[in-house]
Order: structure tokens, then sequence, then C-alpha cells
């Protein structure tokens, strides 16, 4: 049930090469300290626009460079004038994705005197508020957190400058839209809006219809699943998933994997019996702690684990670019899910394969 994406009335040729964006010495040295070489699609499409001052929409599969997209223009802006923040201000839907877009912004502005932040629930507020008092340019924010403290007085969003709203689509998924709303209130009128999404739901165009000002529009196979994904599809009775999960993880192929399941028990409970099966398991679900997850997290990209069992609160928000393998033990309840999930492979160009085993209850949301 999508309606048509906006149609961008600006034009852009897309870039080939970072060079051409004639950037601040301090942010072209940090982008070839990174190894950035090539700019990915939706990074020679939008990186320009971006910097001109346009608002931009921004429609692309996860692990397709969407964060320095918007990372690289926002950095640039903040160089050019020094003031107090924060400026810019990154909302995104889950605790890891805000992480990993602050690494970004750190490894970009690492020679900078620019100061990032992350604001997320689940660890203690007063080290948020102790920075956020030292007024940090960026903040990356996870929207219940963020609005509580607004709220509550400790977060100053008056001088924003530029707004990114990253995984837009996950946000609505999750419930956040009115949160959304709440945070919009206090925002300067006058502001840059980045708006970046791997679909294009309803609400989702809703939103951006009344956000962004005449924006420009970039859409990279935004609806398919990512390209470099070889997807297989197995009929199976319920009581024969383990078996054939097990199957999976014996094959030589098999690198690392992150297996879906529909509940967190049952992501519990599987990655507790693929564990004494001798295999390096570990589970990741809403129950668990902050320091839980950093630590199942840390320990699935350093290989100490090599199949990661989630629930769909882990399907965004993980950057692990050589992941061989997505499974879903359980099949999502849309197509949309399936998209976000399986994206966890085949990402940074990489290929990955995506098994779904559905049994016949499953029937219909196979059709889809």
């Amino acid at each position: 049930n999508r309606e048509e994406i906006p149609v961008s009335r600006t034009t852009f040729t897309p870039i080939t090469d970072f060079t051409e964006l004639d950037l601040s010495p301090p942010l072209a040295k940090a982008i070839v300290r990174a190894q950035y070489t090539t700019p990915r699609p939706i990074q020679a499409e939008t990186i320009a626009p971006a910097l001109a001052g346009h608002d931009v929409l921004g429609l692309a599969q996860t692990g397709t460079g969407k964060t320095a997209a918007f990372a690289i223009p926002t950095i640039e802006h903040l160089l050019a004038h020094q003031k107090k923040g924060p400026r810019g201000l990154v909302i995104g839907p889950t605790r890891e994705l805000v992480t990993q877009i602050d690494q970004e912004f750190r490894k970009l502005t690492a020679r900078t005197k620019i100061c990032t932040m992350t604001i997320y629930g689940g660890v203690s507020e007063k080290p948020q508020i102790q920075k956020l008092e030292r007024h940090p340019d960026v903040v990356c924010a996870c929207p219940g957190r963020l609005l509580d403290l607004l709220g509550r007085g400790f977060v100053d969003l008056s001088r924003i400058e530029t707004l990114i709203l990253d995984e837009a689509d996950h946000m609505f998924d999750m419930g956040f839209l009115p949160d959304i709303r709440g945070i919009l209130q206090p925002l300067p009128e006058k502001r840059q809006n980045l708006l970046f999404g791997a679909t294009m739901p309803n609400k989702l165009r809703k939103l951006a219809e009344q956000i962004l000002v005449d924006p420009f529009v970039s859409e990279i196979d935004h609806s398919m699943p990512a390209k470099t994904i070889e997807h297989a599809l197995y009929p199976v009775i319920e009581k024969l998933k383990l078996k054939i999960l097990r199957h999976f993880i014996r094959q030589d192929d098999f690198d690392s994997a992150i297996v879906f399941t529909r509940t967190k028990r049952r992501a519990r409970q599987l990655a507790e019996k693929l564990g004494k099966d001798g295999h390096r398991a570990v589970g990741l679900q809403g129950n668990m702690s902050q320091s839980q997850r950093d630590k199942a997290m840390a320990g699935f990209r350093t290989r100490r684990f090599d199949v990661l069992v989630a629930t769909d609160i882990a399907s965004r928000g993980i950057d692990v670019t050589d992941i061989s393998h997505v499974v879903n033990f359980d099949i999502p309840d849309t197509v949309d899910a399936y998209t976000h999930r399986i994206g966890r492979t085949g990402r940074a160009l990489h290929t990955g394969e995506a098994f779904t085993l559905a049994t016949p209850d499953d029937a219909s949301v196979v059709r889809a």
C-alpha cells in the first residue's frame, strides 16, 4: 500500500569522486583516512544536493552507505561556521544504530573541534545530561529518551540547522511517529531536513510532504532487497526447523549469520540450543540490558560469536559488513520487514545468502 514518491524538481549530476566536492581540508583528509574511494550510489546522488543546502529524501537499502551520505554534508556545514550547538540532530530508531552513526561522525571529525554525542534509553541519563550542558555540535538520538529530556528542559534544540531522520520507515514501524512530531515542534522553522529510509510506506510519504521543502529525491532500488543477496525459501514443518538450521551452519560457505525469530523467548532458547551444539551463538533481544546488548554485538563483530539469534529489534542498526547468511527461522510479518531483515547480509557490495523457513501457516506471507 504505497503511494507515489514525491518528484524532485531539483537536478544534480552525480559525483564520481569525493574530490569533486571541494570539501574543507580536515573533512577531505578524514575521508581519505577512512579509505572512502568511489562514492556509493546513494552518496553520489545526495551529497552534492545536501551540500548545496537542499532538503533530501534518500531511499536505499541498508548497507549502501547512507550514513556517510548525510554525515559528510552535515560536517561540512558545521566546519564552515563555528557556533554554539547543538546544530545537527540525527534521530534513529535503535540504540545500536545511533551508536554507529555517532561513530561515523567521530571518524570523520577526528581532527576537528566538532563534538558529537548519543542519547538513548536503557542507560543512566546523567552522563547524557552532562554532555548536553557542554553544547555538543551533533546529537544522535533515539526518539523516546530525547523527547523525555526535551520535555524536562535538558535539551535545547533552538539552534538546530540540520535535522536527519535515519531509518525513518522503521521508526514508524516501532510507533515513534508521535515522539517525532513532539521533537519537531521546538526546532527552528528554517533548517535543512535530510530523510533516509529503505522503504516508502504511506506514513513516511505524508511526513516527507510535511517537513521537506522542494526536496532532492534519490531512489536506489529502495523497494527491492539488495541485488547482492541470493534468496532461498525452504518449505518445512515446524518441528524440523532446528534440524535444517543446524544443516545450514555446517556448510562450507557458512561464515557468520543472523538468525531471526518471532519472539524474545524463542531467540533466547534457540541461542542456548545452538550453544549446546558447540556453535558460538549469542542471543540479542529486547529484554537484555544495554550492557548485555553491547557485549553481544561486540562479540559478534569480533567473531567471538559467529551466530547472532535476534528478534526484529536487531533487524536495523547492525552494520557488520561480512555476514554471510541471514536465516528467517520464523518468517517476518510483512514484506518490508523481510527487506530489512535480509539487508543485514549483502552489505557494502559484499554477497550474501538469505534463507527463509516457511511453514504451511505462512502461505499468505509467502505470497506477499
